[in-house]
């Protein structure tokens, strides 16, 4: 019998957090990424729950039902830390175990570097752990794609990037997510639309037009992404790429600490990260680690491939 998946807020760290759980057992933090909810690990919550642990998948602050504080510096990495360790005091938990995809992915590694005491092991999707550069993200971002189009600098100036969001949601979402699905490569004219253009352009100039959803989602799933996101608006997700060089001032201990814990990390063979986020860092970062590719899927890991990463997970986890 699969775990059925409840839902309740909770207060951690000044705000109203909405979480979605299942199970009881070991706690287990599932840290979702943008433009995403709670309900991108549909498929891992009751599969980990089943498993024997409790699976606890929140609405990360800005999106869904949790709280959205206006300013953009309620949304650095350090308050989505406070946001997390909030939850595992809630919950009466002195330790969990952090999994966190795109987004997710550094606040869960940057989780497991700073409180090893209070999370035992680290799975990161997508995003691999990075150590803290030598200068400040968007410097270094300005200098290597200079006149062209790069999405996290187009995403700087507040309000933009939200309008283009925005103006046609149900558009957008099914842009973005065929976009960096494993299958955008079959599908001419989205290579090209993401990179090589001006700089002035606007993140979905020249992509192409494209039908219904990828194979792995469904219409009703495509569904609840667009309401949420006519409801809550993408000022709070998009204001966390507005933090990056605050982030690199913020937490200078971060240069160049390692995990420890049992750490694992699953990657599309098709993710577009992997063409600025490189893997090789962490390797001498995080010593405890197994590396999982997963042939043909792109960046949405646990959606594309939820089989092979409740696999992967569950077997992980098991072995703790």
């Amino acid at each position: 019998m699969t775990a059925e998946i409840k839902h309740r807020n909770i207060k951690t760290n000044g705000i109203n957090m909405h979480i979605a759980e299942a199970g009881e057992g070991p706690l287990v933090l599932l840290v979702h990424g943008f433009p995403e909810l709670w309900y991108s690990w549909r498929h891992q919550i009751p599969a980990i729950a089943d498993a024997g642990f409790h699976a606890v998948a929140p609405d990360v602050r800005g999106y869904g039902d949790s709280d959205k504080p206006h300013e953009i510096e309620a949304y650095a990495m350090k308050e989505h830390i406070a946001d997390l360790l909030g939850i595992l005091d809630e919950m009466g938990e002195k330790q969990a175990v952090i999994v966190g995809h795109d987004w997710g992915g550094p606040m869960a590694w940057n989780s497991a570097a700073l409180y090893p005491d209070r999370y035992r092991a680290v799975v990161g999707l997508s995003v691999p752990y990075l150590p803290r550069g030598p200068m400040p993200p968007l410097q270094m971002m300005n200098a290597m794609f200079q006149d062209k189009f790069f999405y996290i600098l187009y995403f700087q100036e507040p309000g933009v990037a939200e309008a283009e969001f925005e103006s046609d949601v149900d558009r957008s979402m099914r842009l973005f997510t065929w976009g960096a699905s494993g299958e955008a490569q079959s599908i001419s004219g989205f290579g090209t639309a993401m990179v090589n253009k001006p700089k002035d352009s606007k993140l979905f100039d020249g992509a192409p037009n494209v039908e219904g959803v990828p194979p792995w989602m469904t219409e009703e799933e495509h569904k609840y992404y667009v309401e949420q996101f006519k409801k809550g608006g993408f000022r709070g997700p998009i204001n966390r790429y507005r933090n990056m060089d605050r982030d690199w001032e913020q937490m200078p201990e971060l240069a160049d600490r390692k995990i420890e814990q049992p750490a694992l990390f699953i990657i599309g063979a098709r993710d577009g990260v992997a063409s600025f986020a490189p893997m090789d860092p962490m390797k001498q970062l995080v010593p405890n680690l197994k590396i999982v590719s997963l042939e043909g899927a792109g960046h949405w890991t646990q959606q594309e491939r939820p089989n092979e990463v409740n696999a992967e997970i569950i077997s992980f986890l098991k072995s703790l």
